[in-house]
């Protein structure tokens, strides 16, 4: 370890291949592995000159206060709800993310879950790993093929899922905060609507307002034939209203690869056959987690070089 080197705060594990090159060009502190997170804070708080940090863990303004020679925040992923940007702008602090490179990740598991969901698979493979094939019998599942398909959201992840749905000759629909006029698509500015007309909604929406987007009366539109997924945010979804519609078979399953208290995740939604579960993993391929840490490094060399970032959003 350089000890002059430029000291640079680590929330969360990163590719090992990417965490060498850090350790290469800077003092590195790991806050996800100190038994005393606030100890470290006071021991190398004022040195600190970068954070890496993902979408989700973001940095909070109450940790960002107490690194006053903070530059850069370099966020592993797309969202930045978790930073708050105004306050990061305040204090004349870059944050950066890692635009573009997961993009097909996360509309792969979009469709994975759709796919899962709609065709319980999930069940039919517990089934055959717990020795039952043959003696209990599953009922029979959603065709994903044909179905309508609405999508809230049609941003980068958003265009696509719906690139992938068309291929399996989905009808898409597509809700957000104007219409795309070469979309392609039929816009729905009624969130609740679109819910009505479709089989499955698909949650790709930025959360940087934080609002929540699926209400109980989205879920209540959607149906008892219909389905959710979800690859954007937990929070953009009442997800007691959705506890509550998957009981009582008010709709008919959901995949969620987010949720509002990650990593804690309602014990109903563990239980229930018509949920397909991931541990947030949209962009988790090695090939894309090896090209946001990239970009994460470029960011911090551009900042401490005098540069402007080039993937900064402030």
């Amino acid at each position: 370890m350089n000890e002059n080197a430029i000291e640079v705060l680590l929330t969360q594990p990163v590719p090992e291949a990417i965490d060498a090159q850090l350790v290469r060009a800077y003092q590195v502190h790991r806050l996800y592995q100190h038994r005393d997170p606030q100890q470290l804070i006071n021991d190398v708080g004022p040195r600190v000159r970068g954070v890496v940090t993902g979408g989700a863990k973001g940095l909070s303004n109450a940790l960002m206060d107490q690194l006053p020679a903070l530059e850069i925040i370099a966020i592993s992923g797309i969202g930045t709800d978790a930073v708050d940007l105004r306050h990061a702008a305040s204090r004349g602090i870059h944050v950066t993310t890692t635009p573009g490179v997961l993009t097909a990740d996360v509309a792969d598991l979009a469709m994975g879950l759709i796919i899962n969901t709609l065709r319980r698979m999930g069940e039919g493979e517990r089934l055959v790993r717990d020795g039952l094939w043959g003696t209990v019998e599953l009922p029979l599942a959603r065709r994903a093929s044909g179905i309508d398909l609405g999508i809230v959201g049609l941003g980068q992840v958003g265009k696509a899922i719906a690139r992938r749905a068309a291929a399996f000759d989905m009808r898409i629909a597509y809700n957000g905060r104007r219409e795309q006029q070469d979309a392609g698509y039929r816009y729905e500015a009624d969130l609740i609507e679109l819910a009505r007309s479709v089989d499955v909604l698909v949650v790709a929406a930025a959360a940087d307002g934080g609002q929540v987007l699926v209400t109980a009366e989205v879920l209540e539109a959607l149906g008892p034939n219909g389905y959710l997924i979800n690859v954007a945010r937990g929070k953009l979804v009442d997800e007691d209203a959705l506890v509550e519609a998957l009981r009582e078979q008010r709709i008919a399953g959901a995949g969620l690869d987010v949720f509002v208290d990650e990593p804690q995740v309602p014990p109903a939604l563990r239980d229930l056959n018509q949920v397909s579960l991931q541990p947030h993993r949209g962009s988790a391929t090695l090939q894309t987690r090896l090209e946001m840490g990239r970009m994460v490094l470029h960011n911090l060399e551009a900042c401490f070089q005098g540069e402007l970032p080039p993937n900064r959003v402030v």
